[in-house]
Order: C-alpha cells, then sequence, then structure tokens
C-alpha cells in the first residue's frame, strides 16, 4: 500500500520562516519536519511514497530525491496551485491504484499509528486516526460514536467544541476516494475534511484511536515547543564535526550541526538546536532556541525562546530576553505564548539590540546597533535607531 504525503503547502502563520521555505522542511532537531514522517512511514513498512509538492518544492526534491536514503521509492505529484488538502490528494491519482494511505507532511508522530492503519481490517469504509488535543479548536474537531465518525469540524470556534477529540492527520482511502473529492462542493479550497464530512453522511468513515507522541508546527512558538520536546524524547545530537571549546556550558538535550563551533565561555542551554555552519561567539547565551545554519551569534548576545533564520546575525551584546508575549497572527491575537523572538532568514542586527517577547523581524531586516524591537518588522525593512 502506498503513501500519499501532502507537502505542497506554505505555512502562512510560520512567516517569515516560511518566506523562503515550505513549511515541512522547517527543521526540528536539525531534521526536516517531513523527514519524520518519510522515517515514520518507511519504519510501519511502506516502501512506495508519493510526495505532493507545490510551493518551493526544489527544496523538498533536492533533499529526497528518489528515496533511497530511506529505503523507499518516493514519486512526486506537483499541486501547482494551493486549492487545499483535498485537491492535493486529487493530483495523486495517476500514482495510486486500490487502497492507499494519506499523511500530513507537517506532523510528528509515531510509527505504531501508520501500521495500525496499516494494518486494519480490509473494509470499504475510509479509515481516520484520531487523539486528543488540549486545543482541538486549532484541528479538526471529529465527534466519534464507538468506531463510527458522527461529524467533522475543521478549526470551530474556540470555547465552542464539544470534544476534545481531533483529526491526527493519517487516513487510509479506496481508490473510489478521488470521486468522493471532484463531487465535494467548495468555496475555493478543497480540503480532505470537506470530503471526509460527505463520507461521514453515508456513514463510511470508522476512527482509529491513537494515543502516542504526536506533535503539529502551526505557529511559532509552537516550533520552538515541539523542537525542545523532540530533544528531550531522542536527546542530543552533536556533529563529530562541531568545535565546542572546552569551556562552553553544552546541556545535554541539544542539537549541534556539522562545522558549527562555540566558543570560549559560550553556553548553549536546553532545547536548543544549532544548525550547519553556525558560529556562537565567546559568553554567548542561548536557551530554548533555535538557530538555524550559517546563522552568527555574536559575542555577548543573550537569546531565549528564540528562532533565527539561516544567515542571520545577532550583534554583540544584543538580547532576547525570553517569555511569555501576545502575538498577532492573521488578525487573531494569541496572548501568554512563550515566544521571545523571531529573526528571520538574512536578517542582521548591529550590537545591543533589544528584542520584546512576542516580537517578529522580517527576512533581510537590517537593524541599527542599539534599537529596541516590538511587534512585526517587516521583511527587508531598515530599523535605524533614534
Amino acid at each position: 500500500m502506498k503513501a500519499v504525503i501532502l507537502a505542497a503547502g506554505e505555512g502562512r502563520r510560520l512567516e517569515p520562516l516560511t518566506e523562503v521555505r515550505p513549511k515541512p522542511m522547517l527543521p526540528v532537531a536539525n531534521k526536516p519536519l517531513l523527514e519524520y514522517v518519510v522515517e515514520a512511514a518507511a519504519e510501519a513498512g511502506v516502501d512506495e511514497i508519493v510526495l505532493v509538492v507545490g510551493y518551493k518544492r526544489e527544496r523538498i526534491q533536492s533533499h529526497f530525491g528518489d528515496g533511497d536514503d530511506w529505503d523507499v521509492d518516493i514519486d512526486y505529484a506537483v499541486q501547482s496551485k494551493q486549492l487545499g488538502t483535498g485537491h492535493a490528494i486529487l493530483q495523486a491519482e495517476s500514482r495510486v491504484d486500490g487502497p492507499f494511505l494519506v499523511l500530513n507532511g507537517d506532523r510528528i508522530l509515531e510509527p505504531a499509528i501508520i501500521e495500525r492503519v496499516l494494518d486494519w481490517e480490509p473494509t470499504d469504509d475510509a479509515l481516520l486516526a484520531v487523539t486528543h488535543s488540549n486545543q482541538p479548536s486549532d484541528y479538526g474537531v471529529v465527534e466519534v460514536a464507538g468506531e463510527r465518525v458522527q461529524a467533522i469540524t475543521e478549526k470551530p470556534p474556540r470555547f465552542a467544541t464539544a470534544t476534545d477529540i481531533i483529526n491526527a492527520g493519517v487516513y487510509r482511502f479506496g481508490d473510489d476516494v478521488f470521486d468522493v473529492l471532484r463531487k465535494t462542493e467548495t468555496d475555493g479550497e478543497l480540503t480532505v475534511t470537506a470530503a471526509l464530512q460527505g463520507l461521514v453522511d453515508d456513514d463510511r468513515v470508522r476512527a482509529i484511536p491513537y494515543d502516542g507522541f504526536w506533535l503539529d508546527v502551526s505557529y511559532l512558538w509552537d516550533y520552538l515547543e515541539v523542537n525542545a520536546e523532540v530533544l528531550d524524547r531522542f536527546g542530543a545530537a552533536v556533529s563529530p564535526t562541531a568545535d565546542v571549546h572546552p569551556s562552553c556550558v553544552l546541556a545535554d538535550d541539544v542539537a549541534v550541526g556539522a562545522d558549527t563551533a562555540i566558543q570560549p565561555n559560550a553556553s548553549v542551554l536546553p532545547g536548543t538546536s544549532l544548525g550547519d555552519n553556525v558560529l556562537v561567539e565567546p559568553n554567548a547565551v542561548i536557551a530554548n532556541s533555535v538557530v538555524l545554519s550559517d546563522a552568527t551569534v555574536e559575542a555577548g548576545a543573550v537569546l531565549r525562546d528564540c528562532i533565527v533564520g539561516e544567515n542571520a546575525t545577532i550583534g554583540p551584546g544584543s538580547t532576547v530576553e525570553g517569555g511569555p508575549a501576545a502575538v498577532a497572527v492573521e488578525r487573531a491575537l494569541h496572548e501568554d505564548v512563550r515566544l521571545g523572538g523571531v529573526v528571520g532568514d538574512n536578517a542582521s542586527f548591529g550590537g545591543n539590540v533589544t528584542v520584546v517577547p512576542g516580537t517578529v523581524v522580517g527576512t533581510g531586516a537590517v537593524v541599527d546597533g542599539g534599537s529596541v524591537l516590538r511587534g512585526r518588522v517587516p521583511s527587508g525593512a531598515e530599523v535605524r535607531r533614534g
């Protein structure tokens, strides 16, 4: 049975990080989100995968190639316009024959749930893995009676949910689902949830419960939390080519990429990932943060609960103090989230910049030394002190 993995989306709620890469290629503990999904599918016994790609697909295709590195055969279907998850599945129609799995390409889960869906007794019903969430309104909420799915509501209003059971993003369909998708009415975006609801109305969807490891990156602060959880679960991963000075403090649950240099008296504290070729200068402190490849954190800088994009520079003595913040995303205000700040790819800070919690600095922004940043700084902006 083939697995179709949906990896065509952009991930606008994760801007500015997704301005230069598709969401499934965001590295968690120095490995792309999508790689965790491919590995889980392979470990579950899947040996043929169709990746549905679209937005900045070259990044995905150049990384995964034909799948040999994961002992699977990978084929690609292209969704030229991102018109929803159901539309994405339709793009794979010519590449599957008979029952097939569908997986979301941006959720980390255990192979066990894929195995369970894969090995479930033969049935003409669609199968849907479900799990529990303390924030069900961020997902597709599923009402279940026994094994039968009674209703699916995509991202209902907050505090209006009758259950904490959500769609886990693992499905098994017969090839008749393509006709269902084509017949599903849309308002411009064809979602798999809408098609599933049509099958629910015909009593043709069964729920498979899952209570294991399941992580999703919806927002920037989720990215930090998921990175820390993966490090805590799987432990440190320090490249043998990393150059770590003996005087440094290096916590047990960190990831350090190839050719990264951590200079004297710097501290890399729990929950932190440093990508390849990162430079951390003397006396810098980095805690619960993600620093992507080729970035530089200069002497004495302090980063807490922070994301630093590729090839970005944090000037000497700059401070991202971390802690709780209120962050606006798509006209919704999210309060009391843990996000010290985000610095986009190729952005550059001078010395002694202060970042107020919740600040998001766009791609390629240039910030004068001594500046105080708050809110959102647009990509390409220049911030002059005073």
